[in-house]
């Protein structure tokens, strides 16, 4: 009932102080509930609820951060990025295929330090032989084939997926490569999957 009322309140306000007043209520209730049902088991902890700097503007501001910033937090994210010593960011594409299907990993099943799948088939369409997948993300079906496996491209496939924020600062795709989530050699299998000529991803 408190949160409907408070709902009324924003959707009937015709000032900018009331609407903000009726957010931050929201907001304060939102977290509460939070604490309130979550539990920490396993690897699961409750340092999942807490927001990073640019996750907390990116919240305040509905995902427009100011233009103003935008630049130097761009710069930021783009800084969280660790490159590859080798030079290489070419993997094995089957292994890739197998990392994209899979969904495991940090939950609190799961044994700490154990491995992840990155579950990309829930947010893009990939290979064309997998028929299930979510449209939250772009489709990434001949990525190689239509915008090529230069250097450059292999780059920008890795440090998207490293940190998806360093090129869309309010993105929803995790930030697998900052968050320990994938490996670097996960990640190069990745980027292999969506560049080689003999992925299935990029054959005719």
């Amino acid at each position: 009932m408190r949160a409907a009322a408070l709902a009324l309140t924003i959707g009937s306000s015709c000032t900018p102080v009331a609407l903000h007043a009726a957010d931050t209520a929201l907001e304060a209730q939102f977290k509460q509930l939070l604490q309130r049902d979550f539990r920490a088991r396993g690897v699961a902890g409750m340092d999942r609820l807490d927001q990073d700097s640019l996750q907390k503007i990116c919240t305040d501001t509905r995902d427009r951060p100011p233009a103003a910033d935008r630049e130097a937090l761009l710069k930021e994210q783009m800084a969280l990025i660790r490159w590859p010593a080798d030079g290489h960011l070419l993997g094995d594409w089957r292994a890739g295929e197998k990392i994209a299907q899979d969904g495991r990993g940090m939950t609190w099943a799961d044994r700490p330090g154990g491995p992840a799948g990155g579950s990309c088939y829930g947010c893009h369409q990939i290979s064309p032989q997998e028929i299930a997948f979510g449209t939250i993300g772009p489709s990434l079906l001949h990525l190689g084939r239509d915008r090529g496996t230069s250097t450059q491209m292999q780059r920008y496939v890795y440090g998207h997926i490293y940190n998806a924020k360093a090129y869309n600062l309010c993105s929803y795709m995790p930030r697998f490569g900052v968050s320990g989530a994938l490996s670097e050699q996960q990640i190069k299998d990745l980027v292999a999957l969506l560049l080689d000529p003999d992925s299935p991803v990029n054959r005719p």
